[in-house]
């Protein structure tokens, strides 16, 4: 369970408070305005961003001290933060042994991932030589591999088209539910709220609302919300 307990970013002129708890397992999506703070606030549950007040907690457990790499979670960006000198199956590693120092078990966990996210054979090569679907999936594959109880998506298949992005949406949506993760996903596209995401975050005029039904809140979007989306 995530809980923001009474949150407070702050920055320049910037301000957006956030004071709810998402369940264990929900797949939320973060909509809102355009620079209303949705990757603001996934930057602070990961420890990128650090709050004026307020705590995040997981499980009842204080992170908001706790340096990104220490926290329970994986967070995915748009740019996959992929190395390009290193082999696929390598990119994988890191996501099991920082210093790549991986035992049998550990190929053989690579191996395993690469075949679960479509990737079979595909170890050796550089992400150069992969399109940009395939990258996502190597992405997603680390995650995978990490296996933290909370995944962040900032939006990391945007750059998709619709059908590669509808796929691998449902590809991470398989595999959260099989592993009882937590997903929050920042997302632009109703679309994709709708399809991947049965409650949402709104973020607008400096708040994060608690989540609620997607399905409810796109059919009646307060004016905020209305307004970006032309509805």
């Amino acid at each position: 369970m995530l809980t923001l307990d009474a949150l407070t970013l702050t920055q320049d002129d910037f301000s957006l408070t956030a004071d709810f708890v998402v369940p264990s397992g929900a797949r939320v999506a973060v909509i809102g305005p355009s620079g209303a703070g949705k990757s603001t606030l996934l930057s602070a549950i990961a420890g990128f961003f650090a709050p004026t007040s307020g705590r995040v907690l997981w499980n009842g457990t204080d992170l908001t001290a706790q340096p990104p790499g220490a926290r329970p979670l994986s967070i995915l960006f748009q740019d996959q933060n992929l190395f390009p000198h290193l082999t696929v199956a390598q990119n994988l590693g890191l996501g099991l042994k920082p210093n790549l120092r991986l035992t049998a078990a550990d190929h053989a966990a690579v191996q395993t991932a690469l075949t679960r996210t479509g990737l079979a054979g595909l170890g050796a090569r550089k992400p150069g030589q992969l399109s940009g679907g395939q990258q996502s999936r190597v992405a997603l594959a680390r995650t995978l591999l990490r296996a933290r109880p909370l995944l962040l998506l900032d939006e990391p298949f945007a750059a998709l088209g619709p059908a590669l992005k509808a796929e691998m949406l449902a590809l991470v949506a398989g595999l959260a539910a099989e592993q009882g993760t937590t997903v929050l996903m920042v997302s632009h596209d109703p679309a994709d709220a709708r399809a991947f995401a049965p409650l949402s975050i709104l973020v607008a005029e400096g708040r994060a609302h608690p989540p609620q039904p997607t399905a409810a809140l796109l059919d009646s979007p307060p004016p905020a919300l209305a307004a970006y989306l032309g509805s």
